[in-house]
């Protein structure tokens, strides 16, 4: 089939192709991979010349690879779904209903955006990973198509423009930083490190400094990781949801839609209290593996009066310091000598809240109405002491709610009562739509 042909076909079916400097970019990665086989056997049998000549053969390879995967890969959006025909050897269709759509991203990594590329991924309830990844189109293809999908799955015409936003928290690039270099990891790491070195030194022992290599390949990625990956963190809020961009080496832009958030973790590290910092992070559902870990972070850290009036806007009607909280009884020491203190557990009609933590405080705030199992738990030296803890399951992700070392008879209340409240919540929850400002349930009543 000739080229004019072959585009007759594709606008007579609708369907479209991907940008076509992609093939390049997937050749690049077939390349990047010849060479660090290549540096593993440097030292091994294999010639000079064969290593060369094998990281050269690799780089026709791998474009022909890009072009025979980007002349068969097709998409197209239609007012349900979107399908995604890809497979060079073997021929695979992909269809995402966009009324299960749970978020859109849309990732530029180095390569891709130096040739101003940029990646689509979809979210989508029930997958196992980014559905139907568009890999790669323009920049500007890419924003239009974000904004087309949003607007099918929230049943407006494709042609409806991006929604509007207003910022809410950004992070300075120097609360950032000093946020990294407030890590007990990090100073632990150094303070190893440097004492390390002092010992050489004094003690002539050069081949302790071999030691010292982990602890100073540590620092790295933990120091410039963070940073790299959280620079220029910018929240905003659409009616089509929230929306989160970072990155500076690969920039990321997230779109968390209204009612996708179940539960939100607060983290108020030993060293940031002095500063009144915390973290924020949440579990999102639709994410899953690698777009789970980068949804988390809500804000890697703020201000917490900043953070507590972030949280207002993703749960509407939700004020965390109003919840008060009972302790555990003093039992509870033998269990947890230096964090039985700083336990608590308490809730209203909008959520449970749980604190843990005597140097790291957290604080887990769970939804009653994304709430889905509650567990009771009661080892052999609870039992003894007439204690249980009660465990909150939600979707995957960072927060793990938890009210330990509570009285056995309180907990078991405490199970009653807040299956009690799901169901209720659950009842009175109003449906999440895209492109519509995010509301809260009616205030529900709890039958005790």
């Amino acid at each position: 089939m000739s080229e004019a042909d072959q585009k007759q076909r594709d606008d007579r079916d609708g369907f479209r192709r991907l940008h076509p400097l992609t093939p390049f970019i997937r050749g690049w990665k077939i390349f990047a991979a010849a060479v660090a086989i290549a540096l593993q056997q440097a030292y091994g049998d294999i010639g000079t010349g064969w290593l060369l000549s094998a990281i050269g053969a690799s780089i026709p390879i791998g474009i022909a690879y890009g072009w025979l995967s980007w002349r068969n890969t097709h998409y197209r959006v239609g007012d349900d779904d979107l399908r995604l025909e890809t497979g060079v050897l073997r021929k695979r269709s992909r269809r995402v209903r966009l009324d299960r759509l749970q978020a859109v991203d849309v990732v530029r990594p180095l390569v891709a955006r130096a040739l101003g590329l940029a990646e689509l991924r979809l979210e989508v309830a029930g997958g196992g990973s980014s559905e139907a990844p568009l890999a790669y189109l323009s920049e500007d293809a890419a924003q239009r198509l974000r904004a087309e999908l949003l607007a099918r799955a929230a049943g407006l015409h494709h042609a409806t423009p991006e929604a509007p936003e207003a910022v809410l928290l950004e992070v300075p690039l120097g609360r950032l930083v000093e946020a990294t270099l407030r890590s007990v990891a990090l100073i632990g790491m150094l303070v190893s490190l440097v004492f390390l070195i002092v010992v050489t030194v004094v003690t002539g022992e050069w081949s302790l400094l071999g030691f010292a290599v982990p602890f100073g390949l540590a620092v790295v990625p933990i120091s410039v990781g963070t940073v790299v990956r959280h620079f220029g963190f910018t929240v905003a809020e659409s009616p089509d949801g929230l929306r989160i961009r970072h990155g500076l080496l690969e920039t990321r832009s997230q779109t968390v839609p209204p009612g996708r958030v179940q539960a939100v973790r607060v983290v108020e590290p030993w060293l940031w209290r002095s500063q009144g910092w915390c973290r924020v992070e949440v579990d999102v559902a639709g994410y899953v593996g690698e777009g789970q870990a980068a949804a988390s972070v809500l804000c890697p850290v703020a201000p917490r009066a900043e953070a507590l009036a972030l949280l207002a806007r993703v749960l509407p009607g939700v004020d965390v310091d109003a919840v008060p909280l009972t302790g555990v009884p003093a039992s509870a020491f033998w269990l947890d000598p230096i964090g039985w203190r700083s336990l608590g557990v308490g809730a209203d009609d909008r959520v449970l809240v749980t604190r843990t933590g005597r140097f790291t405080r957290v604080t887990d705030v769970v939804l009653h109405e994304k709430l889905q199992s509650v567990r009771l738990r009661q080892g052999l030296v609870q039992r003894r002491l007439g204690l249980a803890s009660v465990h909150l399951d939600t979707t995957p992700g960072p927060v793990n709610a938890s009210a330990a070392h509570r009285p056995a008879a309180e907990a078991r209340a405490m199970v009653d009562a807040e299956v009690e409240r799901a169901r209720v919540s659950r009842s009175l929850a109003r449906p999440d739509r895209w492109m519509s400002p995010p509301t809260g349930p009616a205030t529900p009543t709890v039958t005790r």
